[in-house]
């Protein structure tokens, strides 16, 4: 099917979801020292109130692209000129920090009558006045690779890594004052894609009257049907699936003003009450942030639920739903789809700014979020994707037929999931006890330990969502774990060596056990040095409980808890 369709409005709406909407304009008239300004107020607001601005670029690199931008004030054009200052910006490497392009710039621009999308791994070419050349592979652009074209839009585009960069090309990869800026096109000469049967379409630019008088035909436009979990205009929404399972839908970390999550958390507690189900499903790969405090109320439904969680998450998952879906591994769910825009750590909580000169806004991080230190989930992981503990990329073919990939995966799929090991992750407190906790289980069955109670959890830093939180209970109780003396645990922090020993040792005599000395050969060095703790490392030593060829300079890792865990208990 082929519609008229406005062709203005799809692309000014592909660069306003890229940038922020400005309310000013630049100037009329080609003013230099106005341009200075604006350049040297960028500057200024960036290195001065940037939690770390020269984290990803050397300063020294920002300087040389600024005077290079000075040499070029009175010769630009407005659209070149705030290209510049964006080409600054995006050298923080910071997915929460851009200057705004809209407004009158884009009156200016000029666009190529096509859009593209990402699926499977895949570029295809999703908009475009030809129907008959909608859902091809795109392979190149004017002879570069889709991975080189995608790159050299880094000089344009603000990302921290490389799934939110691909994103943002996305959403403007019909712009040509971009592909002339980063040197893929000239100016007033033809794009033309290359698509994987060898076939071509070439392109020329127009501005954007031309662009709403075009006819076009759109890749949506071929979909025999919608899945029964498309993307809703709602804050948030749940019903039950034909599988029997639940399924929510959250779309944007901000309280519904019509339904507060307070009720709709008691409504998803009735429904579940109601009728038991084994997995819940919350869908984040909509969410693009906001406050990640507001699903709280649904969180603590969810943790007692009993049911498997399994959370989606994708490419349009970014900031405050990447701290949700981090949180939700902490809970035990199982992260299913494909890796996010947003990285596990990252610089956010925007500030925004304007240009005194052109009026042109900008957003700037204000601080760093270090969940590989504030979460046992997000341990290990920097500046990254999020990616999924099972992949599964949406693809074409289910997309035209109207199905959503991550469901029909777990209709196919019905038995438990289990998150990704992540071997070599380091350590954290909780997690080891955890680890310790599980080994004893069939003590536990037995009824030869006491498994403790289910207290609230006994630390105070504690987000009580926990997936260990039990184990701590019973660490606690049974005197295993005493915290850090002012009533703290810090579940998140790395253990150490020394604390695994003690932890170990502990938990021995809580649990009744009574393990062999299997070594006589002296504590290694590196476990001496501290001089802490000396009585528990030897007693774990000389039970074979520490690895003999472990790197003691180093922390321990996952595999290695859990391998102290089942020695123990073995």
């Amino acid at each position: 099917m082929t519609h008229r369709y406005n062709w203005r409005r799809l692309f000014c709406l592909c660069l306003a979801l890229m940038l922020l909407l400005t309310t000013g304009a630049m100037a009329a008239e080609n003013d230099a020292s106005s341009r200075q300004e604006d350049l040297d107020f960028l500057y200024e607001t960036l290195s001065t109130y940037h939690p770390n601005l020269f984290a990803n670029t050397p300063e020294s690199v920002f300087l040389e692209r600024k005077a290079e931008i000075e040499q070029r004030l009175g010769t630009v054009s407005d659209v070149e000129f705030a290209m510049d200052l964006q080409s600054l910006t995006a050298l923080a490497g910071d997915s929460h920090t851009s200057l705004a392009l809209g407004g009158s710039l884009a009156e200016q621009m000029h666009f190529y009558p096509m859009a593209l999308t990402w699926m499977d791994g895949k570029w295809y070419l999703s908009a475009a006045e030809s129907s008959s050349l909608l859902g091809r592979q795109v392979t190149a652009i004017n002879g570069r690779t889709m991975d080189q074209v995608v790159e050299s839009f880094r000089r344009l585009l603000s990302a921290d890594n490389g799934v939110k960069l691909r994103r943002q090309y996305r959403q403007s990869c019909n712009v040509a004052e971009f592909y002339d800026y980063v040197g893929i096109a000239e100016q007033g000469r033809p794009l033309t894609l290359t698509f994987s049967d060898g076939a071509s379409l070439s392109l020329q630019a127009v501005d954007t009257e031309a662009l709403s008088q075009m006819t076009v035909s759109r890749l949506s436009d071929r979909r025999s049907a919608e899945p029964e979990t498309a993307a809703a205009n709602a804050y948030y929404w749940s019903k039950f699936l034909k599988d029997g399972s639940y399924y929510i839908q959250y779309n944007i970390c901000q309280e519904d003003p019509e339904l507060p999550m307070e009720t709709f958390a008691g409504q998803v507690w009735s429904d579940l009450d109601a009728q038991p189900v084994q997995r819940v499903i919350l869908d984040l790969r909509n969410n693009g942030g906001g406050s990640d405090g507001v699903i709280w109320p649904l969180f603590e439904v969810l943790a007692d639920s009993g049911a498997q969680l399994i959370c989606l998450i994708g490419e349009s998952t970014f900031s405050s739903g990447i701290i949700n879906a981090v949180e939700l591994q902490e809970m035990g769910a199982v992260l299913l789809g494909e890796e996010t825009s947003g990285s596990v750590s990252h610089f956010g909580s925007v500030k925004s700014f304007s240009l005194p000169g052109s009026g042109l806004r900008g957003g700037m991080s204000s601080k760093y979020i270090d969940l590989n230190t504030l979460l046992d989930a997000g341990a290990g992981r920097q500046v990254i994707p999020l990616a999924p503990d099972v992949a599964v990329p949406q693809t074409l073919d289910d997309y035209l037929s109207g199905k959503d990939s991550c469901v029909e995966y777990l209709y196919a799929h019905p038995e438990r999931l289990s998150q990704a090991e992540h071997p070599d992750a380091p350590l954290t407190r909780g997690r080891f006890l955890g680890q310790i906790h599980q080994a004893a289980e069939p003590l536990f069955e037995a009824g030869t330990a006491s498994d403790g109670s289910w207290d609230d959890p006994p630390f105070t830093d504690l987000l009580g969502i926990e997936w260990f939180r039990h184990p701590l209970n019973w660490a606690h109780q049974s005197g295993v774990a005493k915290g850090n003396g002012d009533g703290t645990f810090s579940a998140a922090r790395i253990l150490t060596w020394q604390e695994a020993a003690v932890f170990l040792v502990r938990s021995a005599g809580a649990l009744g056990l009574e393990p062999e000395t299997v070594r006589t050969s002296p504590l290694p060095a590196a476990l001496a040095a501290p001089g802490w703790a000396e009585r528990e490392l030897n007693q774990a030593w000389a039970w074979g409980l520490l690895p003999e060829d472990g790197d003691f300079t180093a922390s321990p890792t996952r595999a290695q808890g859990l391998s102290m865990a089942e020695a123990l208990l073995s």
